[in-house]
């Protein structure tokens, strides 16, 4: 794993005169909803600690294994990121990691994701706040067999139409983060062969529950192939664009969240 100890301390959080186990203290308060927001606690400091419990839901709801997966955030022009290699239970508020839209580190010591070509190609092409990717199983299942997830369910419209696989090339390239920006096209995630997903959103929630969205379609689709005899019934791109249509509508506005119904 890389080298963790700071030299400087891009800290991601304001230290002010609390001591460590106020700090502690005042922190599980506010995850656990019995306390007010840290007043103190910067935009940048806010964003890395959503980041890491967007990872950390990834590992918990199944999403990667290990460190296989990566999320990022953008708060102005810096690009924050999960760093390459380091179990997310392990990260902390002084592990910030954080790139230019050029992909110069700017914040931190850590070695940002493996796969910052794509989350960068997202940024500089899109108005996306966050990306999320994983090597979800069903997700990945599908990639390796269809060039487009069949529209066995009309959600296939919160994503902005049929979900496209992007053509196979090595993690971590620039050939990756091209097929990848092809398949996104009008789209806000797409399926990435024998490799996984990659969604974005104007929020972490958003992607997050985009990316669940999707890994749940493809594991309908697989569910119902499955049945010997039997073929799915699919949406015709009649029965989508009305569906999409609504969608768009739904929710609580100005304050909608995620993609669900």
């Amino acid at each position: 794993m890389a080298e963790r100890r700071r030299e400087t301390g891009h800290t991601g959080r304001a230290s002010g005169t609390r001591g460590t186990q106020e700090t502690h203290e005042i922190r599980a308060a506010q995850e656990t909803g019995e306390a007010p927001p840290d007043e103190d606690e910067d935009e940048t400091a806010r964003a890395w600690r959503d980041l890491v419990d967007t990872a950390r839901r990834t590992v918990a709801d199944g999403l990667v294994v290990g460190t296989s997966g990566n999320v990022s955030v953008r708060v102005g022009d810096t690009v924050l990121v999960t760093p390459s290699g380091v179990p997310y239970d392990r990260l902390t508020p002084d592990d910030v990691t954080g790139v230019a839209l050029d992909g110069r580190q700017v914040l931190g010591t850590l070695v940002p994701t493996s796969e910052l070509p794509m989350h960068l190609a997202v940024y500089r092409t899109t108005d996306a706040r966050a990306v999320v990717h994983t090597h979800a199983v069903h997700a990945t299942a599908v990639s390796t067999l269809v060039s487009e997830l069949p529209l066995i369910h009309y959600m296939a419209g919160a994503l902005g139409g049929p979900v496209r696989v992007a053509p196979y090339a090595t993690y971590g390239t620039e050939e990756l983060a091209a097929h990848m920006l092809t398949a996104l096209d009008g789209r806000s995630g797409c399926l990435l062969r024998n490799h996984g997903t990659l969604t974005h959103g104007a929020t972490l929630d958003q992607a997050y529950d985009r990316t669940a969205q999707l890994e749940w379609m493809c594991r309908l689709w697989l569910t119902a192939s499955s049945v010997p005899g039997l073929t799915p019934s699919l949406l015709s791109p009649e029965q989508l664009a009305q569906a999409s249509e609504r969608l768009r509508g739904y929710g609580q506005h100005g304050g909608a969240r995620g993609t669900g119904r």
